[in-house]
C-alpha cells in the first residue's frame, strides 16, 4: 500500500553540535542541512547553545531582523536567544540559545522530569547538567516559536540529537502533544562506555541489561534520560543497523527507522584544482616528516593516516599501532611508509624546534628529539599512544621502512606546523586506515573515499556494513574500501590483515591504484544525501502520524 507521506511545514532541530563543531554530529547535520534547506526554504531551524554570546562566532551569522517581533517576546519571557544563519552549504536559519539562567531552576526541572517520565537525574554528574539545561532552553524556545508565529494548522517536528536533547524532546511530547517527536541516539552511551571500558560488547549483547550496566559504569543519569526519550517519542531512530540492534538490547527499545548518515560533496575540489591541492598536500605532510625524522622521504613514499576522536580501542587506533609495527618486518613492503596518527589529544604547543626547521627550507639527516610527535602533549608520559609507540619499539630509526608520526591537534588550518585543513590532509593520503571496534557509523572512512582515497575499515563499522551491503561482498582494496570483519577477541587477525592489505597496496601498479582510486569515489556517490534524506522522510511521516493519533484519540477522549 502505497500512502502519501505526510509533510511537515515546519522542522525544529536541536543539538548541542548546532554552531558548535566539537564531533561528527556537527558534519551529520552542517552537510544535511543544505538537502533540507533546499525543500524546506527556513522553515528547517536549528537549535544550539549560546557559547559565543558578544562574541563573533566562526560557525554562525547573526540577523537580528529575522524573527524580531518573536525576539522581543522571546526576551519578555526570560529567553535569551540570538537569530541568524549557520554557515554552512544552505544557510539555514539557527536560533542560539543561552541555557545558563535555568541552572537555578535545575531540581525543580529534574523533579518535573522524574514525575512525568521517571528520569533518574540524581546520579548526574559532569555534562549532564550543562546538557540537560540546553535541552530545556531549547524546549521553551520551540514552545514560544510554536505559540507565537506558527499557524495551529501546521505539521511541526521536533527533532532532538542524542541524549543531550532528550529532555527537550519529553518536554514537547508532553507540552505540545501536536507536535511530532523524533529522538535520533548516534550511538548508545552505555554501548559506548561499555566498549570503552575494556568490556566486550558484541558477543555478549543479548546478555547485556542496560540498566545494570549504566549502575556498573556509573552512567545512571545518561543512560535514564536516553532510554525514557526512546519509548517516549513518536519515531526512535539510529544511524546504522549494528546500532539499531544496540538501542534493541540495551535500551530495550527497537528503533523505528535508521536513518544512515549521508554526505555532501560540495566542498570536493575538482579536476584541475584536486590534482593540485593534493600535491601540495603531499608535499606539506612528507616537508613535515623530513624535518621530525631528518629524512628525505621522496614523493614515492605511501603516505597513509587513522584519524578521528581520541578513544584509544573504540577507534581501533591500538591496533593500527600493531599493524604497523608488524609491518615494519613484512619483507613484502616495496615503499617506505609514514604513517600519520591525526587525532587531537591534550595539546601544549607546536614544536618550535620543528617549525624552525620546516621555515628554512634546509634539508637534515638527524632526527629531532621525540621524532614521533609534531606538537607538545601536557601529557607526555600517560599518552596512549606514545606509550604503545614505546612499548612496541618503535622510535623511527632511519633503517626504519615505516614511520609512524603523531599528530595531536585539531586540523583547523592554523595548528603551526602541517597548517592544512583536516579536508586537505586526508586528500594528500595514498591509504587511510580506521579500524574501528565501536563505530556507529563511520565518517573519516566515508570523507575517505569521497577524495577518492582508497580506506581500510571494519564491519563493527556501519558505514563498512552498509559498503559490504552495497558491494554483495566483503569490501576489498578494489572496492576502493577493504571491511575487516571484527569481532571482540580478533585483534591480531585485525592487525595482520592491516599489514597484509597495505603491503599489497605497496605492490600495486599505478592503474591498478588510479582503479582503487575511482572505485572509492565512486562509492561516495552511493552516500550522498540525496540518496539517503528519503529515510528521514520515512521518519517525519511517521511522527507526525503518531502525532495526529495523539491528537484524535484525545479529542474523542473529550467527546465521551
Amino acid at each position: 500500500m502505497n500512502k502519501k507521506q505526510k509533510t511537515p511545514d515546519y522542522i525544529f532541530e536541536s543539538s548541542w553540535e548546532v554552531c558548535n563543531k566539537v564531533g561528527g554530529i556537527y558534519t551529520v547535520l552542517s552537510t544535511r542541512a543544505k538537502t533540507l534547506q533546499e525543500k524546506f526554504q527556513d522553515r528547517i531551524i536549528f537549535i544550539g547553545p549560546d557559547f559565543w554570546k558578544e562574541n563573533e562566532s566562526p560557525y554562525f551569522r547573526e540577523e537580528k531582523a529575522l524573527f524580531a517581533e518573536w525576539q522581543w517576546q522571546a526576551h519578555e519571557q526570560g529567553l535569551n536567544v540570538r537569530i541568524g544563519r549557520w554557515t554552512i552549504p544552505g544557510e539555514p536559519i539557527a536560533i542560539l540559545v543561552d541555557f545558563y539562567p535555568f541552572f537555578e531552576k535545575k531540581n525543580e526541572i529534574y523533579g518535573w522530569l522524574w514525575e512525568n517520565y521517571q528520569v533518574d537525574s540524581l546520579h548526574a554528574y559532569g555534562d549532564y547538567d550543562e546538557a540537560s539545561m540546553f535541552s530545556y532552553a531549547a524546549g521553551l524556545v520551540v514552545e514560544s516559536f510554536y505559540n507565537h508565529i506558527i499557524d495551529k494548522t501546521k505539521k511541526v517536528i521536533y527533532h532532538a540529537n542524542e541524549w543531550m536533547c532528550g529532555l527537550g524532546a519529553l518536554y514537547i511530547n508532553k507540552k505540545l502533544p501536536q507536535i511530532g517527536t523524533i529522538f535520533t541516539t548516534h550511538a548508545t552511551s552505555i554501548g559506548r562506555s561499555i566498549a570503552g571500558n575494556q568490556k566486550p560488547l558484541y558477543d555478549y549483547l543479548f546478555a547485556y541489561n542496560g540498566d545494570q550496566m549504566a549502575w556498573e559504569l556509573n552512567m545512571q543519569s545518561k543512560h535514564s534520560i536516553e532510554k525514557q526519550t526512546a519509548h517516549y517519542v513518536d519515531c526512535f531512530t539510529t544511524v546504522s543497523d549494528i546500532t539499531a540492534n544496540e538501542c534493541k538490547e540495551l535500551l530495550d527499545k527497537s528503533v523505528d527507522v535508521v536513518l544512515p548518515n549521508g554526505f555532501d560533496n560540495s566542498f570536493v575540489p575538482k579536476a584541475a584544482t584536486f590534482t593540485k591541492k593534493r600535491k601540495q598536500a603531499r608535499q606539506k605532510m612528507l616537508q613535515v616528516a623530513n624535518a621530525l625524522l631528518g629524512e628525505t622521504l621522496d614523493e614515492d613514499t605511501l603516505i597513509v593516516s587513522t584519524s578521528g576522536r581520541y578513544e584509544f580501542r573504540n577507534k581501533g587506533i591500538d591496533v593500527f599501532v600493531e599493524a604497523m609495527n608488524r609491518l615494519l618486518r613484512d619483507r613484502q613492503l616495496k615503499k617506505k611508509v609514514v604513517a600519520f596518527i591525526v587525532v587531537p589529544g591534550w595539546v601544549g604547543e607546536f614544536r618550535k624546534d620543528l617549525k624552525e626547521r620546516i621555515e628554512s627550507g634546509q634539508s637534515y639527516d638527524t632526527p629531532l628529539e621525540v621524532p614521533q610527535v609534531t606538537h607538545w602533549l601536557h601529557n607526555m608520559g600517560h599518552d596512549n599512544v606514545l606509550n604503545m609507540l614505546k612499548f612496541c619499539d618503535m622510535h623511527n630509526r632511519h633503517e626504519d621502512n615505516v614511520k609512524v608520526i603523531f599528530m595531536p591537534c585539531y586540523l583547523d588550518g592554523k595548528d603551526g606546523i602541517i597548517d592544512l585543513s583536516y579536508y586537505d590532509v586526508v586528500l594528500g593520503n595514498d591509504l587511510c586506515i580506521y579500524p574501528s571496534y565501536y563505530e556507529p557509523w563511520g565518517y573519516t572512512p566515508l570523507e575517505a573515499v569521497a577524495f577518492n582515497v582508497p580506506c581500510i575499515t571494519t564491519d563493527l563499522a556501519g558505514f563498512g556494513l552498509w559498503a559490504n551491503k552495497v558491494f554483495g561482498h566483503s569490501g576489498e582494496l578494489t572496492d576502493g574500501v577493504k571491511v575487516i570483519h571484527r569481532t571482540d577477541y580478533n585483534y591480531s587477525e585485525v592487525a595482520d590483515c592491516i599489514k597484509d592489505t597495505v603491503t599489497d597496496f605497496s605492490n600495486m601498479s599505478k592503474a591498478q591504484i588510479e582503479a582503487c582510486r575511482k572505485q572509492a569515489g565512486g562509492l561516495s556517490k552511493k552516500a550522498l544525501w540525496k540518496e539517503f534524506i528519503k529515510f528521514y522522510y520515512e521518519a517525519y511521516d511517521l511522527a507526525l502520524t503518531k502525532a495526529e493519533e495523539r491528537i484524535l484519540k484525545t479529542k474523542t477522549n473529550i467527546i465521551k
